[in-house]
């Protein structure tokens, strides 16, 4: 299996300075994988009809439905005794649960009662149960045999998950991924339910499980990301947001707003701060008063003085304390008490995928087409060789000009990865010349961009990245990468002027 680290390959191979020093992972988990293969094998059947399921869910399911088991009746007694009345709920439990014992093959609890988290811990006689399946099952030989699928959708995520990290870092002047010992897990998980995306916080480390979706996650994982970096921050200087707290009546005005938030002004703070980051990284100013009428009280604050925050050098960690203490309680008292807050709360939607059949179903690839598919997969795969093989074979086959502009962008980030950047940006230049495709064309630009920043070449860094934001349908991670590339050159430089 390959793993993926983030910030972006590119980033690392090309050795920039401030590459994160306790990196985050973004990965699948033999352990959750088998304890989804259990629920599903016993009657785990929630949105099993659902079009937005991964296929790999229903080849475990009929897999293990023909495989002689003896420990499955004891797993199924099991998790009738322990069903919930709500789907979410019910997949809940079973993750808190994956990620607090150990892995295969024991599936042990080692940590203190008092320690296990309090949804997993009615679940720790299943241990002994998930040795016995996973042997009997032979769940290793299902979890090698996944790999290949795994490792492409987990690809769909690494170059999104990589920029939302890297934007957050800079935005933050993070240096790292938090404080040393502490981690930033994402795991992929195809096994379970669709449309979920859950996180845990257990010790040092802050997890996020994300199940099968048609859109990528990316705004959640970002969002927990935050939460990761600035949640020890408000724990950091509680003696200073204990003297604030009495601004939290308002929220108890706020019907939408959670109870959790209710219940612990920190973590209020901590949101209304997200909210507010957000606004600023997306450029939506109006999402700070849509956050203020859901009950996050001090977003309006914290958007006002985030642009002083970006004016001056400190990074958030020693900024925050004079961003929280110069909260004016009066001030903000009187702004809280004219507004009017939302009565349901506002939920985000998930697009389902479109109806099975002829209507939304791609006619089956061919000819060249085919084979750069191949090389694509390959290259996801990190079968670096083959991929090379592959592309180079699409000259071969076609003339289509656009075509051989996806070989040589294909061939440059092969190129990237065997941390050869002087290859890597004669191929992104001739991918320029082969008239690329809109998406093509801007990520080219954007990775000469970087490039040319790691080379020390600032004037032709800003220049590639300003070219990429001209481009006509580039897509919105392609325009976020090439504005987040300036940035860097500003706060490098000092000096805007020499940017425009």
């Amino acid at each position: 299996m390959h793993r993926f680290v983030f910030p972006a390959l590119l980033i690392m191979a090309l050795r920039v300075p401030a590459a994160m020093s306790q990196e985050g992972q973004l990965d699948a988990s033999p352990g959750l994988f088998t304890v989804m293969a259990a629920i599903n094998a016993v009657g785990y059947a929630a949105e099993l009809s659902s079009p937005n399921n991964h296929p790999l869910r229903d080849a475990i399911r009929a897999e293990l439905a023909q495989r002689n088991i003896p420990s499955l009746p004891a797993i199924k007694a099991f998790f009738d005794k322990h069903r919930k009345n709500d789907d979410t709920a019910e997949l809940s439990q079973y993750i808190s649960f994956a990620l607090t014992a150990g892995g295969p093959p024991d599936f042990s609890i080692r940590q203190r009662d008092v320690e296990i988290p309090p949804d997993a811990a009615p679940l720790k006689g299943l241990s002994p149960l998930l040795a016995a399946f996973y042997k009997e099952a032979d769940i290793e030989d299902l979890w090698n045999r996944s790999q290949r699928v795994i490792d492409q959708y987990i690809e769909r995520y690494h170059e999104p998950v990589s920029e939302a990290v890297l934007q957050v870092n800079a935005y933050l002047r993070q240096q790292t991924s938090g404080a040393r010992g502490r981690r930033f897990q994402v795991y992929i998980e195809l096994l379970a339910a669709p449309n979920q995306i859950q996180t845990r916080s257990y010790g040092f480390e802050y997890t996020i499980v994300i199940t099968p979706s048609p859109e990528l996650r990316t705004f959640d994982v970002r969002h927990a990301y935050l939460h990761y970096l600035l949640d020890p921050l408000s724990t950091r200087y509680q003696e200073i947001l204990e003297r604030k707290k009495g601004l939290a009546d308002h929220a108890q005005r706020a019907h939408a707003l959670a109870d959790s938030f209710k219940d612990d002004f920190l973590l209020l703070v901590t949101e209304s701060l997200i909210k507010a980051v957000e606004a600023r990284l997306d450029h939506k100013p109006e999402g700070v008063q849509a956050a203020l009428r859901e009950g996050y009280i001090l977003a309006p604050y914290f958007a006002e003085h985030l642009a002083a925050y970006e004016k001056q050098e400190q990074s958030m960690a020693f900024y925050y304390s004079d961003l929280v203490g110069a909260i004016d309680v009066v001030k903000e008292d009187k702004r809280l008490s004219n507004v009017e807050f939302n009565r349901e709360e506002t939920v985000r939607t998930v697009k389902s995928a479109p109806p099975p059949g002829p209507v939304g179903t791609p006619a089956p690839l061919t000819g060249a087409a085919k084979t750069l598919e191949e090389a694509e997969q390959t290259y996801t795969a990190r079968d670096l060789d083959t991929a090379k093989k592959l592309y180079l074979e699409v000259l071969r086959q076609t003339d289509s000009q656009p075509m051989h502009a996806a070989v040589y962008y294909g061939l440059a980030r092969i190129a990237v990865l065997q941390q050869d950047p002087e290859t890597a940006e004669k191929l992104f230049e001739k991918t320029l010349e082969s008239q690329p495709e809109a998406q093509v064309q801007a990520w080219a630009l954007v990775y000469l961009g970087r490039l040319s920043m790691a080379a020390g070449d600032r004037e032709q860094a800003v220049k590639h990245f300003q070219d990429a934001l001209k481009v006509d349908d580039a897509s919105k991670l392609a325009r976020d990468a090439a504005e987040q590339g300036v940035r860097q050159l500003l706060r490098q430089d000092g000096k805007q002027g020499v940017l425009k």
